[in-house]
């Protein structure tokens, strides 16, 4: 994301590995009642949004309001931690594939919402979550089981667990969506990247040398998550056995933009729980951490193809501070030597964090002939007349149109990349 998506600061989101507790591992057998966390948890900032008009209309509108009290119920039923786990898996799981299965057509078109809307994915996982949030278990447990939930939760609405790996005559991509953010903004908007992510996860895409699958996950628009190795964490298992992959943000309006180069840099952009965080992108090993990392995407192929309605560039731009100096400068083609990172071309929000996070791994796992990069798309825009965010509907016929040529061009896109990476 640039800023925007944060696309621009400098185009950021709109986005090595530390390790997290996964759930249900190292964990004590059993809880004192000391140690219990209160039923009482306040919701998060995101959750707090929760109770607006427009994610209300937009949960309404889907049918994705009955998820959050199927959820309670299952909780409410849970005797121990290991059936609580199992119905947050079950239940966030199920919230992904309804995601899915939603925008690629199967199963009830519920409510009258468009079924290319990633919204209700967005604002249902957040209703699941405040429920865990708020829940008062009949069994004892801590602050460490409770976040192994969450985090429980999060990975599996959000696709992490659904990865699937196709034979050997099938080629392998992953690519990557994120949340709505700028939501303080307007409330009622979407992520033309996480719309594509639930429209194209599990199809296939031709290409001269055969069919390629697509795997497609979503990630939050939070700087915490990604200290705390979000990224890494799902893509490290993956990335040996993709042929290609793309991270993908909203970027600029009315372009699509390959980001060749990316920067060890935080901006410090508010996100998604309103938090600013400004300094180096944190990772392990910071001793060998470069300033910059490169795509190794088909950038050529990718301009030069006729993919969709909208151009598609080739973006070289960096800001740096040169070797010796003290001022940060734009370059509009790349930075020099020595230089130290103040935003890739795809600014210094979380796009193009994942965007260095997701190439770093590559490097750092021996995988630098992989193709991989990232992917601005255009600002997802609503229809004229319905700017207003105050007074705006949810959704419009330009709203809808410009989601579907933005997707339908991102599948032209990944399509034109699989096939040029030989």
């Amino acid at each position: 994301m640039k800023q925007q998506c944060p696309a621009t600061t400098r185009l950021g989101l709109s986005g090595v590995t530390l390790l997290l507790v996964l759930a249900g591992s190292a964990l004590p057998a059993v809880a004192s009642p000391a140690d219990t966390a209160p039923g009482t948890a306040q919701p998060t900032v995101e959750e707090q949004r929760l109770d607006r008009a427009a994610p209300q209309e937009i949960l309404r509108r889907s049918g994705f309001d009955a998820l959050a009290p199927r959820f309670a119920h299952a909780l409410e039923g849970a005797r121990g931690y290991a059936q609580a786990e199992r119905a947050v898996n079950r239940h966030a799981s199920a919230l992904w594939r309804r995601a899915v299965d939603r925008a690629q057509g199967r199963g009830p078109a519920t409510g009258d919402l468009s079924r290319g809307d990633d919204r209700p994915l967005y604002w249902a996982r957040l209703a699941l979550s405040r429920e865990l949030r708020s829940w008062t278990p009949r069994f004892a447990l801590d602050d460490q089981r409770r976040k192994a939930l969450h985090t429980a939760l999060e990975t599996s609405s959000r696709g992490q667990q659904d990865i699937h790996r196709p034979g050997r005559q099938v080629k392998r991509v992953l690519v990557t969506g994120f949340d709505p953010f700028t939501l303080d903004r307007d409330v009622r908007i979407g992520n033309p990247s996480g719309a594509s992510a639930l429209a194209l996860d599990g199809t296939l895409v031709r290409t001269a040398e055969g069919p390629a699958r697509i795997e497609a996950v979503v990630f939050p628009v939070r700087w915490t998550d990604f200290a705390e190795g979000a990224v890494e964490r799902a893509l490290a298992r993956h990335l040996p056995h993709l042929d290609l992959f793309t991270t993908i943000s909203q970027g600029r309006q009315g372009r699509f933009d390959v980001e060749r180069t990316n920067g060890a840099w935080r901006g410090g952009f508010g996100d998604n729980e309103n938090l600013s965080r400004t300094g180096t992108v944190p990772v392990t090993d910071p001793a060998s951490q470069p300033q910059w990392t490169s795509t190794t995407l088909p950038y050529r192929q990718l301009t030069e193809a006729d993919t969709g309605r909208f151009p598609v560039y080739d973006n070289t731009e960096v800001t740096e501070i040169p070797a010796g100096a003290t001022q940060p400068v734009t370059r509009p083609d790349g930075p020099t030597p020595g230089s130290t990172a103040r935003a890739g071309g795809g600014g210094d929000y979380l796009s193009n964090e994942i965007a260095y996070r997701a190439t770093l791994l590559r490097d750092r796992l021996g995988l630098s002939k992989l193709p991989g990069g990232h992917l601005h798309t255009p600002v997802l825009q609503f229809g004229t007349g319905n700017e207003n965010p105050t007074t705006g509907a949810v959704t419009d016929p330009g709203f809808e149109r410009n989601r579907s040529d933005i997707v339908r061009q991102i599948r032209a896109l990944v399509q034109t990349a699989v096939s040029a990476a030989r």
